[in-house]
């Protein structure tokens, strides 16, 4: 058995990643110039180089023939077992047995995480094994994929679509998928791809309501809660502690993320004294951390808050922090309740990173993190997998870069990585990093760049059977190269052409093809690898919104746009006691913090470092909202005349005029270009849709301290605890638990003294029985030291609320 990071692998066979050789469709690929590798997918033979791929058909006899593994058996490492998980894990074992998909859910810090890995080691696997999977953002198709080479032995190959289910059909595994934050749609694109797996998803909230044995995963018991302390305190626990420990179990609602660190400082007091901090310390338990750690430790950290969300390797924060043991130091961090340990490497948890940036005024430099990430890259060590691995953190340097004014950097990048990313068949990922390389490539006026960008994407949209869109792309790349001069690239684009769709002749100069028409019509089109429909990103281009203006046919970025980074073992930034309540100072304008009424917005795909003159250099503005940041329309190629074509009007002819005028001379690629147009924009518009906007939430970069008159810790007469916390301006969240073990958190609004809110009535004489909701009203003494509470039924209830009363709520000492 060999242990790697993140994994152990049982011996199975040999193992695709080391290998690099991944699975997907039936095309066939050669990574020429600094990386080499066959790979398959769909029915073309395609060999990709620096000038862009090339494509032949590959015969039927020529394919590949997958043969299965006898078992499959990719667990995550050992890791101590989880407290107080018995009765969940059972529950869990249950569904296992009745259920094809179970989905584990629950908020942020609850543990997640850390109860789907116990899970994977050490439930039943299926009849033909066990596979745990990472999805944080990872699109269907690229985790089918990593399901497929776990179960088959098939160096290079990405069966298509239906190709992949017959393969799967009949093969009885359980897949456990860890940050598994996609929509319905996507979590079943993932569960058809292998219709006889069971799959475990692990998400922040419930999504498949009423198609899968849904477990919500709580707070720990007051028992649980006190015995992790003790085993994290690892010298037993000082009875003169016991008080303060129960404390601190009730207000965190028995989170074991916030009890993890609590135990963590109690172990770095100075004094040698076990000393657990009060209850209502809670909400500053990341300074006191932060105040104790050495200087590689905060190092770690702030290279890690600049990455975000993104998994990093620790060999990359050995190089670029100049730690000399960086697996060590991670591991601690992670020991505090700092970062989070994936089988990909650590990540920032969500809350830590204001703590950071109010710490350092400017992120890890974007020049050094692009000259790393490019160069290591290259490396002849470094394998397609693992650049795949890391595509997170590629896409969030490439697009720090291009917002701090140097799309050049984006570029190296981008085009650095995109030929080990096509070797490692990750289709997702690698769009999103070519879309990215063609963005910035524009911006800094990099025509070469910009040519193999193209390229590139319409051989990927080849590749996952996009044909039409792929067409469009060619018929740009073709002009792109000879305005270059490039004979290569022009031939290498000319040869993809044949296995596009046919063109018709093309409508007179000016003209739009006629309504109704779809010349590029492909009803024997080769579905390509599964593939679903591909939401646009968080920074999309405007001008792919709509007919008429310029729309990019192979925009195609993959991301879930709802993705929320923070996951299981994150924390939920809204309701985390202590947390900044967003990215930068208040006063930073556009570039300031992201709202704190989005759960983790820290983390939100919106949210980025690179930021303009005068701006927070943590923050930027979000590009939904600056149009003229990515505003970057065609200026030439297949992609002006297919948005044109799909306007119509003035619009559409004066861009065809144009478009005609510069490219008299190459004919061929315009012609299919223009004529495929509305073909291709009814192929996007099926595809694309509008990322979320941006919630909208206070300014004030309040954290919720005591400072405010509501927010903070509470005790009543009977010692029990209640913590609020700041979510927005007049908009409070609040924790509160019932006789029945239940706990929840609930929005109280209000101000001036007085708030209002509702909170849950549980059915005591059949715990697990929610009956309704009680009307909350708390009224804040003029000194904020107390507060009048009353708790009523509400008029006309049906039941009889027991504990409606009166009372007093003060501030701990």
């Amino acid at each position: 058995m060999a242990e790697t990071d993140g994994f152990v692998r049982e011996p199975h066979g040999p193992d695709p990643d080391e290998d690099g050789a991944p699975a997907g469709g039936d095309h066939r690929i050669d990574i020429a110039g600094d990386a080499s590798g066959t790979v398959i997918a769909g029915n073309h033979n395609v060999v990709i180089d620096a000038h862009g791929s090339t494509v032949n058909l590959l015969p039927p006899q020529e394919r590949p023939r997958p043969v299965r593994r006898e078992r499959v058996a990719l667990v995550p490492r050992r890791q101590p077992e989880p407290v107080g998980r018995e009765a969940d894990l059972e529950e869990l074992e249950g569904a296992l047995r009745g259920h094809g998909v179970v989905q584990l859910w629950g908020p942020p810090g609850v543990g997640k995480s850390t109860l789907l890995r116990h899970a994977a080691r050490s439930l039943e696997p299926g009849p033909d094994g066990v596979l745990f999977l990472n999805g944080a953002h990872r699109e269907p198709e690229d985790l089918a994929q990593e399901i497929f080479e776990a179960c088959y032995e098939a160096p290079g190959y990405a069966p298509t679509g239906p190709e992949l289910r017959r393969l799967m059909t009949g093969i009885e595994v359980t897949v456990y998928v860890d940050d598994a934050e996609l929509t319905p749609e996507r979590l079943r694109l993932l569960a058809d791809a292998a219709p006889d797996a069971t799959f475990v998803f692990a998400s922040r909230e419930r999504s498949l309501l009423g198609e899968s044995a849904d477990l919500e995963l709580r707070g720990l018991a007051r028992a649980a809660g006190l015995g992790l302390l003790e085993r994290e305190l690892r010298h037993g626990m000082p009875e003169a502690q016991y008080a303060v420990a129960v404390e601190l179990c009730e207000v965190a609602l028995g989170r074991p993320l916030l009890l993890l660190r609590a135990a963590g400082l109690a172990r770095l007091d100075t004094s040698g004294e076990i000393r657990l901090p009060r209850a209502a310390e809670i909400d500053g338990l990341l300074p006191l951390l932060f105040d104790r750690l050495d200087t590689a430790a905060l190092k770690t950290l702030h290279l890690l808050a600049t990455l975000r969300d993104a998994d990093v390797d620790p060999e990359h924060v050995g190089a670029l922090c100049d730690v000399p043991d960086p697996a060590a130091v991670c591991g601690r961090l992670a020991g505090l309740g700092l970062v989070t340990a994936t089988e990909r490497g650590y990540r920032s948890v969500a809350d830590v990173l204001p703590e950071v940036r109010r710490r350092f005024a400017e992120p890890v430099a974007v020049d050094r993190l692009c000259d790393h990430f490019a160069r290591w890259a290259t490396l002849a060590t470094t394998t397609p997998a693992q650049v795949a691995d890391h595509g997170r953190a590629l896409e969030l340097v490439a697009e720090m870069a291009e917002r701090r004014g140097r799309p050049d950097l984006a570029v190296r990048v981008a085009r650095a990585v995109s030929p080990f990313l096509a070797e490692s068949l990750r289709f997702g990922v690698w769009g999103r990093l070519l879309d990215q390389g063609q963005n910035a490539a524009r911006q800094a006026g990099d025509t070469t760049a910009h040519a193999y960008f193209t390229h590139e994407k319409a051989i990927r949209c080849l590749m996952v059977g996009r044909r039409v869109v792929a067409a469009v792309l060619l018929a740009e790349a073709v002009v792109l190269w000879r305005q270059l001069g490039d004979n290569e690239g022009v031939d290498a684009a000319l040869n993809a052409q044949q296995y596009t769709p046919p063109t018709p002749e093309a409508p007179p100069l000016g003209e739009s093809p006629a309504p109704g028409a779809d010349p590029g019509a492909d009803p024997g089109a080769d579905p390509g690898p599964v593939t679903g429909p591909e939401p646009a990103t968080t920074t999309p281009d405007p001008v792919t919104t709509g007919p008429g203006t310029g729309a990019d046919p192979g925009y195609d970025p993959g991301a879930d746009p709802g993705y929320d980074p923070g996951g299981s073992a994150g924390y939920d930034q809204a309701g985390a006691p202590g947390t900044d309540s967003g990215w930068g100072w208040a006063d930073q304008g556009a570039s300031a913090a992201h709202p704190a009424t989005a759960p983790n917005a820290a983390t939100q795909p919106g949210a980025d470092f690179g930021a303009g003159q005068g701006a927070n250099p943590w923050t930027v503005p979000n590009p939904a909202a600056d149009p003229a940041s990515h505003v970057a329309a065609h200026s030439s190629g297949a992609a002006g005349a297919g948005g044109a074509a799909a306007g119509g009007g003035a619009v559409a002819a004066t861009a065809t005029t144009a478009f005609w005028a510069s490219l008299i001379a190459v004919v061929v690629g315009a012609v299919a270009a223009l004529a495929i147009g509305v073909a291709v924009y009814q192929d996007l518009a099926s595809e694309n849709r509008t990322p979320p906007s941006s919630a909208s939430g206070p300014s004030d970069g309040s954290s919720g301290g005591p400072s405010d008159e509501l927010a903070g810790v509470w005790k009543n007469e009977k010692g029990q605890l209640f913590l609020i916390t700041k979510t927005g301006e007049g908009s409070y969240s609040l924790g509160w638990g019932g006789s029945c073990g239940k706990t929840s958190t609930h929005e109280v609004t209000g101000g001036s003294g007085s708030y209002r809110g509702t909170v849950p009535v549980w059915d005591e004489s059949s715990c697990g029985k929610r009956v309704g909701d009680v009307v909350l009203s708390i009224d804040v003494s003029s000194d904020g030291s107390s507060a009048a509470v009353d708790v009523a039924e509400p008029a006309g209830a049906e039941w009889e609320c027991r504990t409606c009363e009166s009372r007093t709520w003060t501030r701990p000492s």
